[in-house]
């Protein structure tokens, strides 16, 4: 038995094959919209969860590993997408949802959770130690976030009931996940000679704790392409720019990049990455955007049919009650503040929208319950969401969220795969 993403892999770097988009969210519509996008182009659906968001002791969204795979499988059941090849990640796996910490204490808590990601099915494992702990600088050199995602790899492989469907991630991108804090930060590819120094040095850490057989199941690098998101703009990728990184690569088939934060790009841009051999392409926040986005256009309809308060007025209130999960993120004076909490880039509403779940439910409720408008809807969404929404066999409010999160996702896929 092999795994769903080598023979992708392989494709890609005999250009024969597309790059695969990997949803990084834990959000059910988004999930749901996903899983049907693989369906409709005959792909595996690749979802990953984030060290932060589900680990060993909930995480922000307070799964487990094996909670987010039962999360999973029972939208796709929901949904009628249970028979969708599916490919469950862990993105960023390593100690920094501990990095307040000591090393050696933030490490044993790295381990439980990796233990816990492969033994509840996860089999794309990117193992990233690149961030600091207790008393060390923000990022470690390649050689000690090398030799930690070795210690971690040895782990996995001695967990997972079958090794053998493990692939492996390695490297990080800069800035950190998310997308960049500030809207000035500037934004450079990865030379290649430190692409091959983050490699290498794996490799050998690899070969020192005795896993060498998890090493022959790399399959990507992670690297930064040249493009980037900040809570207010995007760093548009120039796809003009020439391709100094591919010959990192070498002849190795079973090797690509991968790249995150691909968020908000032109469709144009996804196809060009592909071309350069990157074949895993990381999307989370645009896809939540685009749910809010939804659900914002939703409210102001039904608050022409019966004066019903806009729901975002119910989020103000939320995000303020608990700032934590924006403040640090955002930065300006009270009206850009306010503006970002809303529409920023970074789409830190996100972690909210499980405290208004009954006010959502309640909005699509009330808008399923009556003929909507078809002139109101076209003043708020796109002819091309109402459309693939009439295609869905949901109730229509529902539908609609769903359908402008397809629309999102449908860039990351090749028009001839459908």
């Amino acid at each position: 038995m092999t795994d769903l993403l080598t023979p992708m892999i392989r494709a890609l770097r005999k250009e024969m094959g597309p790059a695969i988009p990997s949803v990084c969210s834990a959000h059910p519509d988004v999930i749901a919209a996903g899983l049907r996008q693989a369906r409709d182009h005959a792909m595996p659906a690749l979802i990953e969860a984030t060290s932060n968001q589900v680990n060993q002791f909930g995480g922000y969204t307070g799964m487990t590993p094996a909670d987010f795979t039962t999360f999973v499988h029972d939208i796709a059941i929901t949904h009628g997408l249970e028979d969708v090849p599916l490919i469950l990640g862990g993105d960023h796996l390593g100690p920094q949802a501990w990095r307040g910490l000591a090393a050696d204490a933030a490490m044993t808590h790295a381990e439980e959770m990796i233990a816990a990601y492969v033994r509840a099915g996860f089999t794309k494992i990117h193992l990233d130690c690149s961030e600091g702990c207790l008393g060390e600088a923000a990022q470690v050199g390649d050689a000690v976030a090398a030799s930690r995602a070795a210690r971690l790899a040895a782990v996995a492989e001695a967990s997972a009931p079958d090794p053998e469907l493990l692939v492996y991630i390695v490297g990080t991108e800069v800035p950190p996940p998310g997308g960049a804090r500030h809207d000035d930060e500037g934004i450079s590819p990865t030379p290649p000679e430190r692409a091959r120094a983050t490699l290498a040095a794996h490799e050998e850490a690899f070969a020192e704790a005795g896993a060498s057989a998890a090493w022959k199941r790399v399959r990507g690098l992670v690297v930064q392409p040249g493009l980037e998101f900040a809570p207010a703009s995007v760093h548009r990728f120039d796809t003009s720019q020439p391709d100094h990184l591919s010959a990192v690569l070498g002849h190795n088939e079973r090797l690509c990049f991968e790249a995150h934060s691909t968020d908000y790009q032109r469709p144009e841009v996804y196809a060009d990455l592909t071309h350069r051999n990157f074949g895993i392409l990381k999307v989370g926040p645009a896809l939540t955007f685009a749910w809010r986005e939804a659900l914002y256009a939703l409210s102001h309809v039904q608050g022409w049919i019966d004066g019903t308060p806009h729901i975002s007025k119910t989020l103000e209130r939320l995000m303020l009650d608990a700032p934590q999960y924006w403040q640090g993120h955002y930065h300006g004076d009270p009206v850009t503040l306010h503006m970002l909490r809303h529409f920023g880039y970074a789409d830190r509403i996100r972690y909210y929208w499980p405290r208004a779940e009954a006010e959502v439910k309640n909005l699509c409720a009330a808008l399923d319950a009556g003929p909507i408008p078809q002139p109101v809807l076209l003043q708020y969404l796109p002819i091309a969401t109402l459309e693939r929404a009439s295609r869905l066999e949901l109730p229509p409010a529902r539908a609609i969220l769903q359908a402008h999160v397809e629309q999102t996702l449908m860039a990351y896929y090749p028009e001839e795969t459908c």
